[in-house]
Parts: C-alpha cells; structure tokens; sequence
C-alpha cells in the first residue's frame, strides 16, 4: 500500500468514525441497519426452525417413500442406464457401490454431495434418509446435483444486497430530510447568540406538526423574548444616562462657582474630581450602547494613525514615558477618528495606569500587517494579570483587583469599550500575557469600496 492510499484510508476511516460520533443522522441509520438485520435474521431462523419442524413431522415420510420408488426404478442389480435416465429427467445425483456395480453420476460433486447429506442427515442411530440397500447388497446414495445449481445465475444474493444498499440510501435520504430542520435551527441559534435578532428561525411547512417544528416556534419565541428584554434594558440605560447628564452639569457648574476660599479649596477640588468621573462614567456607558448596537454608525474617514497616535500621547500627563515603535510604511486606514482616539486613549491609559512601579515605559507600537492592515500594540511591564483573568478584561465592570481601586483598576470599562471599537471597524482585539504586563494587539483591517 502505498503512502497515500494508507493517509487516505486512514483520512475515511477516521471521518467514519467522527460522523458515527457526532452525526445524528450517520448514527439513525446505523441502527437502521442493525434492527434491519437483526429482524432479519430473527424471521429467517424462526422460519427454520418452524420448517424444521414440519418437514420432520410430515415430509420425511414422503421423502422416504419417494427414495425407495427411485430405488425400485433403478433395480437390483442396478441398472446404470436406468440410472443414467434417472439423473437427466430429475436434479440428482447417484452413486452406486457393491460387488458387480460401481459408479457415480457426478464425480466432480463429490464433496458437495458428501457436505449435503451430511447437513440433512437426522440423528446417528437412524439410517441416512436418501441411501438405500438392494437384495444383492449394493448400496445406492441419493443427492442433489449441484451442477444444476451451479449452473443456474445466482443473481438472487446480488439482488437481495442491491435491495437492501437501496433501502439503505432511501432511510437515509428520509432521515435527512427529516432533520433538515435542525441545520436552521442551529444556525438560528448561533444568530441569537451573535445578538443578530432580525431573522428568526425558518420553520418549513413539512416540520410543523412535529416536535422540531415545536422547537423551532419555541426558539424562535425565546430569541424574541431576550431581544425584548435587551431592548428594555437598553433603553433605560440610555434614558437614565441622558438624564443624569443634566444635573451633573448644574452640579458641576455650581461646584465651580462656590468661592475661592482656603476653607472650601479642598472640598471643591474632590467634588470636581467626583463629578469628572461620573461624567466619563455616563459617557462610556451611553458610548457602549451605542458601539454595541448591531447598527452602529461609524463616520469613517482617512485617518493617519501615526499623527493620531502622537496627539494621543501628547496628551497624556507623563507622555514622555510612553516609548512609540511606529513604522514608517504604514497605510492610510478609512476610520472612524473619535472612536479611534477613544481607543488609543484608553489602551494607553491602563497600560500608564499599571506601569507607576514597572521597571520599564509602556510602549505603543504601529506595524503594517496583511493585506493592507495595520496592528497596534501596547504593551506595559506592570505586573500583569492572572492568565484565567484574561477573558473576563472585556467585559463591562470587571477589574481583576479585589479592592476595585479607581487608582489601580479604572471603572472597568475602558477596555470593553476599546473591543467594542474594534469590533465595530472589522477589527480584532487580543489580549495576551506578556511576562512581564500585559500585551493588547488590534488588527484594523483595509476596507475597500
């Protein structure tokens, strides 16, 4: 066998056993075929034994007395030309033996013969059912001629295989059929999981009256219910964000109004602080429902990232920290700029925000990837996170800190806003440990008209 017959087989045999394992309707028909064969072989050994039994009450006496016709038809001493005679009319075999005559009618079915009276000879002690004695001592053994069967097209077992490969094929075609609807049914699943609403779950005519079709409708109902629900939840976490925008800012305006005094320096200079961050909290949360939106708006225009990334940077208290790796072949980008700058800002303030005691700067870095992509990085040396920690980072209100310190974790949603960005430009966002801190990569891709 050469090597690529044996990948090839052992590529069937182990795609074989992957459907057997996962395939509901590989396995539906397996059993088919097992009860098939299993039935089968049931009818055909009872019908044996049924027959058995009846040939042993009622055609064995027949049998016997028409032996010992065929026996008196021959006579004794045996006549080979009546024997002869007696072999075309009928499909039969006969050997004679004795003193004067010795002869076989079939000498070529020798074992054939011996193996059939074998298998129809009843019980030791009784004589063999188609060998007979004459007066003058010749013994004469009667068989079917397995010429005649030989001879005759045995097309029956082809047929009865062609039969069942065809019973077979039509099962599966039918099963398939029938669980066609569990294909739309999973994809409709994996749609409500995306939070893709908008098409339900295709129920076919055929599928109604039965379960699946049950299924479907109750999926389908599901899904509804939960995007009701996220609707609802969304629109009053909108409405309870544009109106708190309102008293923050009169609070804020009256915070910068009260008199420059010694006495109530301190107090103001907090409340402008708590007050700052309540207005960033409400502008995260009203920017996160609208990036998580299935229908986010994005203003693309050219942005150049390197000048966007150093305007960043500037911006920062601490900026000459912040060592860039910019590459100077990278490609102009169609992006949405606020939304960019929103990313930029927050990736580099929570690698400033865990690099106060790392031995070494955060570092930013532009590189131009594939097919006209660019990957940003940022990296800081702080002391990283937990590696099971890592999937939570994107999620709103995780900060991996137990305290929930505001100076060591942010309000936890500064990353689920920067995935939120990329998501939405077609990007990828990855997070991995660097060892030491942390590593966050985007891949923005190149969007052609």
């Amino acid at each position: 066998m050469t090597p690529d017959v044996k990948r090839d087989s052992e590529n069937w045999h182990r795609r074989a056993r992957h459907a057997m394992a996962h395939s509901l309707r590989v396995r539906l028909v397996a059993l088919f075929l097992i009860l098939t064969l299993a039935m089968t072989a049931l009818f055909v050994l009872g019908m044996q034994y049924a027959l058995s039994v009846g040939w042993r009450d009622a055609a064995r006496p027949l049998v016997l007395d028409y032996v010992d016709k065929l026996t008196l038809e021959i006579g004794s001493p045996p006549s080979i030309e009546r024997a002869q005679a007696l072999v075309q009319r009928l499909p039969l075999s006969v050997q004679i033996r004795g003193p004067q005559v010795n002869w076989r009618s079939n000498p070529e079915s020798v074992s054939h013969e011996r193996r059939w009276r074998n298998e129809n000879r009843w019980h030791q002690d009784e004589p063999r059912l188609l060998e007979r004695t004459t007066a003058d001592g010749h013994q004469i053994q009667f068989g079917l001629s397995m010429a005649a069967w030989n001879d005759r097209p045995r097309f029956i077992g082809w047929a009865t295989l062609a039969g069942l490969l065809l019973l077979t094929g039509l099962a599966y075609a039918r099963i398939r059929f029938m669980l066609r609807p569990l294909n739309d049914i999973r994809a409709g699943a994996l749609r409500f999981g995306a939070g893709d609403f908008a098409k339900p779950i295709t129920v076919r005519h055929s599928q109604r009256p039965n379960e699946l079709g049950e299924l479907a409708d109750a999926i389908n109902t599901m899904g509804a219910d939960i995007h009701r629900m996220l609707e609802a939840k969304r629109t009053l976490l909108l409405a309870i964000s544009h109106e708190l925008r309102s008293p923050l800012t009169r609070a804020r305006l009256n915070t910068e109004l009260l008199p420059e005094t010694a006495d109530v320096q301190v107090s103001r200079a907090a409340l402008l602080r708590d007050l700052s961050l309540m207005r960033d909290l409400v502008t995260d949360l009203l920017e996160s429902e609208r990036l998580a939106s299935p229908h986010a708006a994005l203003h693309r225009e050219p942005v150049d990232l390197a000048a966007l990334v150093a305007e960043v940077v500037a911006g920062f208290h601490g900026a000459l920290e912040v060592r860039q790796e910019i590459s100077t072949a990278l490609p102009v980008l169609d992006l949405d700029r606020t939304r960019m700058r929103l990313l930029l800002r927050n990736l580099l303030d929570n690698a400033l925000r865990h690099s106060a005691d790392a031995p070494r700067a955060p570092v930013i870095g532009l590189q131009p990837g594939p097919s006209g992509s660019i990957s940003v990085s940022v990296r800081d040396y702080g002391d990283g996170v937990p590696e099971q920690q890592i999937e939570h980072l994107t999620q709103p209100f995780f900060r991996p800190d137990a305290a929930r310190e505001r100076s060591t974790g942010g309000i936890g949603l500064g990353l689920y806003l920067c995935k939120l960005v990329v998501l939405a430009h077609g990007g990828v966002f990855a997070i991995v440990n660097a060892r030491p801190g942390l590593e966050i990569t985007v891949t923005l891709p190149f969007i052609s008209d």
